[in-house]
């Protein structure tokens, strides 16, 4: 069963919602991938989302665009007037037979954030669902290393809101949290000292260990270890005004030895992906897998041929040919494009051998139900036109469908070999208008460590877009080129490339950016 289908019947077992249904959903601590499979669903199935303004983009792109997006302020620990006013809002449109979705951070009866909001609901008779999430104090501490319960040191934790007023926290709740092992406060850092204190004096040993946890889940996740007799000045000293998840308690001390997540190879680099947006999902993800903080930049976009009439007539006489070579994804895309445009699919290329350039290109093929005959040993046109050559071409009749500007190598080496090769172009690669604001404000700051780049198209249009007035500054980046070709475009305009992926793919190239962060470090990373 490939993978559509796979995605299709979980959906279908998840199901469909009844008009004018509210749908709690939470969103996990921070980093969106952590949302729950049915969350995920229900976001696409929305009619309306209404969602707490820290919920990051990548769970927003799970809604549909016609859906409507409101974005609400009210969280645990403000005033019930918020509560009541975010939940007039549900109630308003899922009486029209809307489907809401209520995106809120964590879980949404874990700390209350939501609870609240649904007894509205059900004074109103509003059918509602609630969709648990991860809750903001169990997925912090997990990928800061601290094990909530452990056996020996903590049987017993506390789960600690805000106060609305901090300073109205009484001398008995401090008794009541310092008799627990392990106690987990969710607050601003300003309001640190006040609790530390309070279970100083309520007979907490100041030596207790503790972490202060910021941004937990996400790239930016740092975390502060210290006891409670010292956490609030070693916060203090970061000049951190954030809200943070404080663990207090004997378990804090396992960070040592299971600390995973700011081990990561790539924890703390910054890095571009210049990828048009519909490929950079899969080096983006591989990049974030790495503890890499990501920022997708794309440098290349992509377009059919303003005329199409020679593509049509090819695949239209596509049994004529002995061989069909795909040299890019994206070629592989526009042939099925193309082929659905004529009314035909997959079943058309039945009666021709096809050779894809590398393992991502036949991925792709794969994707549409067709197995490639021929993968060369590298990605690269040199293997992929030794390998057809090895297979005796001469007088055979080659289509080599491709980007309209490509290196000329493969059909001068086929036609020498004694094919007949026709190469013809099945969609152009043009320049973006601009690169995002987002990529442009980190790389002048200088807050940019590396640039992938996978096509030289790539690299020439990221120059074009960053001018001259930047070039100095490009020298100062890392570039992490995707093989050969794009390393000598690279080398064209005098710069240097600081690894290129081997195998010429994803995993290459991700293994090539860690490679070349563990040689500086002196670490011994591999990709996990």
């Amino acid at each position: 069963m490939n993978e559509a289908k796979r995605i299709e019947r979980l959906i279908d077992r998840i199901g469909d919602f009844e008009p004018g249904t509210v749908s709690l959903v939470g969103a996990g601590p921070g980093d969106g991938t952590l949302v729950s499979v049915r969350g995920a669903v229900r976001l696409f199935q929305a009619d309306v989302v209404v969602y707490d303004e820290l919920i990051r983009r990548e769970l927003l792109d799970l809604v549909q665009p016609e859906a409507q997006r409101i974005p609400v302020r009210a969280r645990q620990g403000e005033l019930a007037d918020a509560k009541k006013q975010v939940a007039e809002v549900m109630i308003k449109h899922a009486s029209s037979g809307k489907h809401v979705v209520r995106l809120c951070m964590g879980d949404p009866f874990a700390l209350g954030w939501a609870s609240e909001e649904s007894t509205y609901l059900a004074e109103a008779g509003i059918r509602f669902e609630v969709v648990p999430g991860i809750a903001d104090a169990v997925g912090l501490s997990a990928t800061a290393g601290i094990p909530l319960t452990h056996r020996g040191l903590s049987r017993s934790v506390a789960f600690v809101t805000s106060h609305e007023n901090e300073q109205q926290r009484g001398e008995a709740e401090f008794e009541a949290l310092a008799g627990m092992e392990t106690v987990v406060l969710t607050l601003e850092a300003g309001d640190l000292r006040f609790h530390c204190e309070g279970l100083i004096d309520a007979g907490k040993a100041a030596s207790t260990p503790a972490a202060a946890i910021f941004g937990g889940t996400c790239v930016s996740q740092q975390t502060i270890i210290g006891t409670i007799g010292d956490i609030a000045d070693r916060v203090a000293a970061e000049a951190i005004q954030l809200e943070c998840t404080i663990v207090i308690g004997q378990v804090v001390r396992l960070r040592e030895q299971l600390e995973w997540f700011e081990r990561r190879p790539l924890y703390g680099q910054t890095i571009a992906v210049t990828r048009t947006p519909e490929q950079a999902a899969g080096l983006s993800g591989a990049l974030l897998a790495q503890g890499a903080e990501v920022i997708e930049a794309p440098a290349i976009e992509l377009a059919d041929m303003e005329d199409l009439s020679q593509v049509d007539g090819v695949l239209r006489r596509i049994a004529t040919y002995d061989w069909l070579v795909l040299t890019s994804a994206n070629g592989v895309d526009s042939v099925f494009r193309r082929l659905q445009a004529l009314g035909a699919d997959s079943r058309a290329l039945g009666g021709v051998r096809i050779a894809a350039v590398g393992t991502a290109t036949a991925s792709r093929l794969a994707s549409y139900g067709v197995r490639a005959d021929l993968v060369p040993p590298e990605a690269v046109g040199e293997s992929l036109a030794q390998s057809l050559i090895d297979r005796s071409v001469r007088g055979r009749r080659i289509l080599l469908l491709r980007a309209q500007v490509s290196r000329e190598h493969v059909p001068v080496a086929l036609r020498a070999a004694g094919a007949v090769c026709d190469d013809i172009a099945v969609y152009r690669t043009v320049c973006p208008r601009s690169l995002p604001a987002a990529f442009l404000k980190r790389f002048d700051q200088g807050d940019m460590d590396w640039i992938t780049l996978t096509s030289p198209s790539s690299f020439v249009n990221l120059c074009t877009l960053l001018g001259a007035d930047r070039a100095e500054a490009l020298g100062r980046v890392k570039l992490a080129s995707m093989g050969p070709v794009t390393t000598a475009a690279i080398q064209d305009r005098g710069y240097a490339e600081t690894c290129e992926a081997n195998p010429h793919n994803v995993h290459g190239l991700v293994s090539a950016i860690v490679a070349a962060v563990n040689q500086r470090s002196g670490r011994h990373d591999r990709v996990l």
